[in-house]
């Protein structure tokens, strides 16, 4: 909880444009208007296993059940507008959608657009086929001159093009950055031998070796290990984002928090209240 208390403190921070709500304030989106009233409407892209993804018809993945333990707490029913990423934050600035729950990145151009909550620190990892036939050592100039599958418009996608870049400036190959769909379009493109390498969350990376094990592995080591993604509100939508984060440190207190990081088999490091 202390750590947790920390990252409310980071007004002075780089990323000051985003709201760190602190614990303090009611467990109620009483006064709070929403887009239908008794409903907490979001927004998500289910194209990024394990967090938020579709399977047999039906949205499933981390975020879900983290929105339906939080809906719960403020007394409201959850309602979900499944749609590209792209379209996640203008829905959101529209007026569409109260929140945007769809394991979205915290990053500076994010937050001059939208606040967040935080609930969760991960990583990335460069998944590559069983045996490593291109010899990639993981997010260095291996990469260069290959082809990287990412998911279109999520963060892999700027990092992949941030690799092409700066591959070119050293005078190497060029990255070929192959955008898919969803996160498992992606593993599936390399195991078909369509891309060299995916860049995954660490717990995307897990669960593509869980699902298909002795097709791929991981290179080299994590990279941007502290990235926080958080739920997206409206900017100065304050009281919504008290209320969310009383309902958060609610779920650490009672343990639900953890029981949904252990059911979807993430790194107890994604936590942020240890």
């Amino acid at each position: 909880m202390k750590r947790f208390l920390q990252h409310c403190l980071l007004a002075a921070a780089p990323l000051a444009a985003i709201v760190f709500s602190c614990p303090a304030g009611a467990q109620s989106l009483d006064g709070v208007k929403l887009v239908e009233a008794g409903k907490l409407t979001y927004g998500v892209a289910a194209s990024f296993a394990p967090f938020e993804y579709v399977k047999d018809g039906k949205l499933t993945g981390f975020d879900i059940d983290f929105i339906q333990a939080i809906a719960a707490k403020l007394k409201v029913k959850p309602s979900a507008m499944n749609m590209e990423f792209k379209g996640l934050i203008p829905a959101l600035q529209g007026g569409r959608i109260d929140i945007i729950n769809s394991a979205m990145y915290i990053n500076p151009a994010r937050a001059e657009q939208v606040d967040f909550v935080p609930y969760l620190k991960i990583g990335n990892n460069v998944l590559v086929q069983a045996g490593n036939p291109k010899k990639i050592t993981g997010r260095d100039n291996s990469i260069c001159g290959k082809t990287v599958a990412v998911t279109l418009g999520g963060i892999s996608e700027s990092q992949a093009r941030a690799d092409n870049d700066r591959c070119k400036a050293a005078g190497l190959g060029e990255v070929t950055v192959l955008t898919l769909p969803t996160a498992q379009d992606s593993a599936l493109s390399l195991s078909q031998g369509r891309a060299d390498a995916d860049y995954e969350s660490t717990p995307g990376a897990v669960m593509a070796l869980e699902k298909m094990p002795g097709v791929f592995e991981i290179a080299g080591e994590p990279f941007e290990m502290n990235t926080q993604i958080g739920i997206a509100t409206a900017k100065g939508a304050t009281q919504l984002q008290a209320a969310l984060t009383a309902a958060l440190k609610a779920m650490a207190k009672d343990g639900s928090y953890d029981k949904l990081i252990a059911k979807w088999k993430l790194p107890p490091s994604v936590s942020l209240f240890h």
